[in-house]
């Protein structure tokens, strides 16, 4: 077994209101006014009212290089990173002593809105006090499925090794990405839902030193799903080109949770013997509104139980794979019963769908 046992965030520090953005974007987007006018209607659906950045508005106005964007990416994301780290690793609302940095075997970076050679996991060791035996996995390319991965990957190297301490580390900087000249709509609905977020999260082994380290009741992870839609490839992603990464978001991605989705979700209640009545709530990645109503409507559920979704996407809009931690840590901090089930869901390019039990327990 394994146990989330803390979870810690960075709030970047530039925080917009959607409704800033959204007169913004009509100065700074190369479409004719009757265009920008048909397309505005996308920020008053998108069920954001705010998010953070760690660049200024001024900032999204301004042509930039790919070279300018990543390396921005490579400092920002190193001191947010260790952040969210600090904040996990000495979380007084969830631990109960502080866990050291000598005391993590993995580290499992997260992250697809930049690149680095070394990655940022070797700069993060290099600035706090970790163990030069620390077994480092960066993960690149998972987009919104990445937190979900993440995690389930922990969850495995837990299972393989009891006594170990894994940090999940999710650095999305969203932002950084936006093409001001990009005239599809892919990209108007990216400016609209997508903001920067990092979080990281703890996990631990039963056998580790620290399982019994937590205040109160913390998720178990027992078991997971990852399923791929073949022949999806342009679904979501990326496409890389002189000015950096330009989105893909396609329009068909409510139907793929209604119709490929669902069949995951339904295969793999089966397999751990639930059903949608058993689960207490949903720690869903937000991918955004209708994404959430299709996963209710796939469950039969309420929106009651994807309560953290929807206020995280609110508050924050889609922070791709750091978005799916956000939610996790406001379930954790409301200290479910224990037996409390849950299942974390998130979507991602390729097409792909990460799936993992959670069950509350002291």
């Amino acid at each position: 077994m394994a146990w989330i046992t803390s979870v810690g965030v960075s709030i970047p520090e530039y925080e917009i209101a959607q409704r800033d953005i959204q007169s913004f974007v009509k100065e700074v987007f190369p479409r004719s006014e009757r265009e920008i006018t048909r397309l505005l209607p996308v920020f008053e659906n998108a069920a954001v009212d705010k998010r953070q950045f760690v660049v200024p508005k001024e900032w999204f106005g301004q042509p930039h290089t790919f070279q300018e964007r990543n390396e921005l990416y490579e400092e920002k994301a190193l001191s947010y990173s260790l952040e969210a780290i600090d904040d996990c690793l000495k979380n007084k609302t969830f631990l109960q002593e502080p866990v050291p940095y000598e005391a993590i075997d993995y580290i499992i970076y997260v992250s697809s809105t930049g690149v680095a050679t070394p990655t940022i996991d070797a700069r993060i060791m290099n600035e706090r006090e970790f163990r030069e035996d620390v077994k480092r996995v960066p993960l690149w390319g998972l987009g919104c499925a990445g937190g979900g991965a993440g995690l389930a990957r922990a969850m495995d190297f837990a299972h393989l090794y009891p006594e170990s301490n894994i940090l999940v580390v999710c650095v999305e900087l969203c932002g950084l990405t936006f093409q001001k000249n990009d005239r599809r709509k892919s990209n108007f609905i990216g400016t609209a839902l997508f903001g920067d977020g990092i979080a990281a999260a703890l996990v631990v082994g039963e056998k580790s030193p620290y399982a019994s380290n937590r205040i109160s009741t913390a998720p178990q992870m027992n078991q997971s799903s990852s399923k791929l839609k073949k022949h999806a490839l342009d679904v979501m992603g990326w496409n890389v080109n002189e000015d950096g990464f330009q989105v893909v978001f396609a329009k068909s991605i409510p139907v793929l949770v209604e119709t490929f989705w669902k069949g995951h979700v339904e295969q793999f209640l089966s397999t751990i013997h639930k059903k949608e009545s058993d689960l207490s709530f949903f720690v869903a990645h937000p991918g955004g509104q209708k994404v959430l109503q299709a996963y209710q409507e796939v469950l039969n559920s309420s929106e009651k139980k994807f309560s953290h979704s929807y206020e995280v996407l609110k508050q924050h809009g889609n922070m791709s794979s750091a978005t799916v931690i956000h939610v996790l840590k406001r379930w954790m901090e409301e200290f479910p019963k224990e037996g409390t089930a849950s299942i974390l869901a998130a979507l991602g390019p390729g097409f792909s769908s990460e799936l993992v039990s959670l069950e509350w327990l002291k």
